[in-house]
């Protein structure tokens, strides 16, 4: 990777992203140091401008940033690193450093609460007895929770909606794991079906 630290005194703006639900968590800065260290060992790196040194996200609360990709921006001079994130990335203890009132994209973080219960059974988990029962209870109760979604659009409450397209929505992507397609596979079909 060719990356222009010229531009920038020797520093480049890195932006931090979960990798699986795509929200920005941070943006730090980066040296050559920082950005070889970050490629070594696959936990971020960044050059801390108060502290005049190289740090690594997590090495004080154990909250690491462990990288699963890294992207250069067309003018080779910004860096955009996906994460693993362990634990919440700002030292206020938010999940970001960017104040938001909710993850923009939940869905992708309940899409691996769902692969989790699946991968690793919990006792008591709703997922785990829904799995259990099997393809066909689970694509009927998609069905069941389309028609309550209709019926309250129709002739109910906005909060009644709401709750009904929330679990259609959560249904639906239970089916999705059951049939082992991703989130990530709807996405790409369905831009690839917008003209």
């Amino acid at each position: 990777m060719s990356i222009d630290f010229k531009k920038g005194d020797g520093l480049i703006p890195v932006i931090i992203q979960d990798d699986k639900t795509l929200e920005v968590l941070m943006l730090g800065y980066m040296n050559e140091e920082a950005f070889a260290k970050t490629e070594t060992e696959g936990k971020v790196t960044f050059f801390s401008r108060s502290k005049n040194r190289l740090w690594t996200k997590g090495e004080e609360s154990g909250n690491f940033l462990y990288v699963k990709s890294i992207d250069i921006d067309c003018d080779q001079d910004t860096v955009l690193i996906k994460v693993d994130p362990i634990g919440p990335t700002c030292h206020t203890g938010s999940r970001s450093c960017f104040a938001t009132s909710y993850n923009q994209n939940f869905i992708f973080k309940l899409e691996q609460v769902i692969a989790d219960r699946y991968d690793n059974p919990k006792e008591g988990s709703y997922v785990n007895r829904m799995q259990a029962k099997g393809l066909k209870r689970i694509a009927q109760k998609v069905g069941e929770e389309g028609v309550e979604t209709v019926i309250a659009a129709l002739s109910e409450t906005e909060f009644d909606f709401i709750n009904e397209s929330s679990d259609l929505l959560f249904h639906l992507l239970m089916l999705l794991r059951e049939k082992n397609i991703t989130l990530e596979t709807i996405a790409k079909n369905l831009e690839g079906r917008h003209k």
